[in-house]
């Protein structure tokens, strides 16, 4: 026997004693050291994984808890992937041993609180996804021995606060996201440790202000998204971050920006500021380094109080994306087409003669601040919170337009609580202990636009309570003690727009709930116990956009209830036990809707028709986490920039076929596998060969036999993989 056969007889029996270790319900692939245990129902990491392994993906199994020492094992990882897994605690010490780890992925599980040593031993990891857990607190020291990480992804968790240092140890991080959390209060001292943070992501948090003492220790950093937070004002030298080039601050609720603003910031060249309440600006002249600030989305007023603006914009060079709303004469023009002299302020008062007396001052205009309470003339600002107070404070300045009394004891909001307040627009009294509103509580709050009730114990409301504030237009009723929606209460309120009641105890909606809340656009009721929707309860609320139902009881798809919605684009129903969907259960919304969530509700079935009347108009479409083994054909949906079908059991046998010609045929990463057969199980339904007996196969799948054409279809384009949606679309660690 030559010494080649010698070579080949010991390689064969090398992959037979390394296939003879890979655990049951794995594919090993010993030549590139991947491992593949995928949505099966392994309840411990399996010890018989070899040892020379260097990427394991465990997606969709239930472990619980990762024990210490979990992969001493495996010591040669680089890349593991625990997605969906049902993880809740990260024992300390439970990746000790894995020093070579580059990549970790905990997205998707309900992981509450990171230990000091949880992740101890991961000095080689560069990037930590823990996305969609529910993450509320970290230890002090979590991150202390990850030296190497330059990515660190905390979106969609929980967290409120961080405290001073708390990522101390991440020395070459680049890029944090806390997008979708809770967070209003930053320590000082929060991001004092990250020398070599380039960007910073706190979209779509509870942030009320700019936390500029917090951010001024970021000297580095480059870019910051600060959108879809209730930030209502930008303060004097509000930002002092030296090399900060891009600033978002879009879809918040700014209503005044100060001309010194970012005057601290001279790098700054992109300034975003769509979607606010802005009704104009003044000079940004000390932000001298500006190439472009874009408005577009607020009711700009180009009269007389513009010009100062509009001239600074032509001096300074500065490019404005904007359009006029008022006055009507100008709605609609852009703001680069305007010329001083059509700027005209004509409806206003003329200056006082010069004979007549100067006006006095009112007695209430020097009112002082209430004692225990910090008030800023400056900004505009009043604040008791966290006081211990019993009652509602009074004599605040005239002139306050936020006021913020979280967290006293108020337990009751009488009636004329908030007396000579006309220029109040922003209120806040979350964590007030709350059991009642009197008639007429807030009477007088004529500008009064936010009003912030969460986490309260309200029952029941009246109308009466809202009267005197009708320009109220954001209304959160989170975390509440509300068994129905509190019927008759929006009457009082033409201008309300969004209305969230999250996370009380609703059992259903009935016809009437909603009336007079004819000019809503956003609904949020996730979190509640509602099994039934009455056909006419939503009859009242023509605009609604978007209308969140998830984690409810919902057994079906409420058809009836959204007829009369011809705007509605966003309907998240996930989270609900609907087994099945029945024919043309969205009809109703065939010519509005973009956005589907239909994931993790336990789905059986689909009907074939299920989808009829939708098509181009669907951008994201969440199917992720069901059990139906098929889908409806929706080749007519040619608009999709997401379309999510992770861990769906498909059987992929002839009756698949047309969904494996149509995701081939995709530029998106869909995620989906197969269930079954056995021989298919956890193979991406796009390249499993079992299609090939089928009766049909090779009409039309000339590009489908390719090897090479199907590996370039299944890579998503830079311009669809991530979709819209930073918090749910798909990126590359998702794939």
């Amino acid at each position: 026997m030559g010494p080649s056969w010698g070579l080949l007889l010991l390689a064969v029996a090398s992959g037979a004693m390394a296939a003879a270790h890979c655990p049951a319900p794995c594919v090993c692939d010993n030549l590139r050291a991947h491992v593949l245990c995928l949505n099966g129902s392994l309840t411990a990491i399996p010890d018989t994984i070899p040892e020379l392994t260097r990427k394991l993906d465990l997606r969709g199994n239930s472990f619980t808890i990762i024990p210490a020492g979990a992969f001493l094992a495996t010591p040669y990882l680089t890349h593991l992937d625990l997605q969906h897994c049902k993880v809740e605690r990260l024992e300390e010490g439970a990746f000790r041993g894995l020093g070579r780890l580059v990549y970790l992925n905990l997205a998707s599980n309900g992981i509450a609180l990171l230990y000091q040593e949880s992740l101890d031993g991961l000095f080689s990891l560069q990037q930590l996804i823990l996305e969609g857990n529910r993450i509320e607190e970290i230890q002090p020291g979590a991150f202390g021995h990850l030296g190497s990480l330059t990515v660190l992804d905390l979106r969609a968790n929980a967290l409120v606060y961080l405290p001073d240092m708390i990522f101390q140890g991440l020395q070459v991080l680049r890029w944090l996201r806390l997008s979708h959390n809770a967070l209003h209060v930053l320590g000082s001292e929060a991001f004092a440790a990250l020398p070599a943070l380039r960007r910073l992501s706190l979209d779509h948090n509870e942030l009320q202000a700019l936390p500029g003492e917090a951010l001024a220790k970021l000297d580095g950093a480059t870019r910051l998204d600060l959108g879809h937070n209730p930030i209502t004002y930008v303060a004097e030298e509000a930002l002092a971050m030296a090399s900060l080039r891009h600033l978002f601050l879009d879809h918040a609720f700014l209503q005044d920006v100060a001309p010194d603003a970012f005057a601290r910031s001279p790098q700054l060249r992109i300034l975003d500021l769509r979607e606010n309440q802005l009704q104009g600006l003044p000079p940004l002249a000390r932000a001298g380094g500006l190439v472009r600030v874009s408005l577009d989305g607020n009711p700009l007023l180009c009269s007389c109080l513009l010009r100062p603006f509009h001239k600074w914009l032509a001096r300074a060079r500065v490019q404005a994306e904007g359009a006029c709303a008022a006055p009507p004469a100008l709605r609609g023009r852009s703001l680069n087409s305007l010329k001083s002299p059509e700027m005209r302020c004509s409806h206003l008062r003329p200056p006082p003669s010069p004979t007549a007396p100067p006006e006095q001052p009112s007695s209430a205009g020097s009112r002082q601040c209430p004692r225990g309470c910090v008030c800023s003339p400056d900004f505009h600002h009043g604040s008791c919170e966290n006081r211990d107070l019993r009652e509602i404070p009074r004599d605040f300045p005239e002139d306050t337009h936020l006021l913020d009394l979280r967290q006293n004891p108020f337990r009751t909001v009488p009636p004329d609580a908030f007396p000579g307040l006309k220029e109040l627009v922003s209120l806040h009294l979350q964590r007030c202990s709350i059991r009642e509103m009197h008639a007429g509580a807030l009477r007088g709050l004529e500008s009064l636009v936010y009003l912030y009730l969460t986490d309260n114990h309200l029952s029941t409301l009246e109308a009466a309570a809202f009267e005197g504030a009708p320009q109220l237009a954001y209304l959160d009723l989170d975390h509440n003690a509300f068994t129905r929606v509190p019927a008759g209460t929006f009457r009082l309120l033409p201008n309300l727009i969004s209305l969230h009641l999250q996370h009380n105890a609703i059992r259903e909606l009935v016809e009437g709930d909603l009336a007079g809340a004819r000019g809503l656009r956003w609904l949020y009721l996730a979190g509640n116990a509602i099994k039934h929707i009455a056909p006419a309860a939503l009859a009242p609320t023509k605009m609604l956009e978007k209308l969140h139902l998830e984690g409810n009881r919902l057994s079906e798809v409420p058809t009836a209830a959204l007829r009369g919605l011809p705007a509605l684009s966003e309907l998240k129903l996930s989270r609900n036990p609907i087994k099945h969907m029945g024919d043309g259960v969205f009809l109703p919304l065939a010519s509005s809707l973009q956005h589907l969530y239909l994931d993790n509700m336990g789905l059986e079935q689909i009907s074939p028709y299920a989808f009829t009347g939708l098509g181009p108009k669907i951008r994201s479409l969440y199917l992720e986490s069901n059990k139906m083994s098929n889908i409806p054909d929706m080749s007519n949906f040619t608009g999709l920039e997401i379309l999510n079908l992770q861990d769906v059991p498909f059987q992929c046998d002839c009756q698949l076929l047309p969904l494996h010609r149509w995701i081939n045929k995709l530029n998106l990463c869909v995620g989906a596998t197969c269930g079954s057969p056995t021989e298919a199980q956890g193979l991406k339904v796009k390249l499993s060969t079992t299609f090939q007996t089928c009766s049909g196969w090779g009409q039309g799948e000339a590009g489908d036999t390719n090897p090479n054409k199907t590996k370039a279809a299944s890579k998503p384009s830079k311009k669809k993989r991530l979709g819209k949606s930073p918090a749910r679309g798909f990126s590359k660690s998702r794939a």
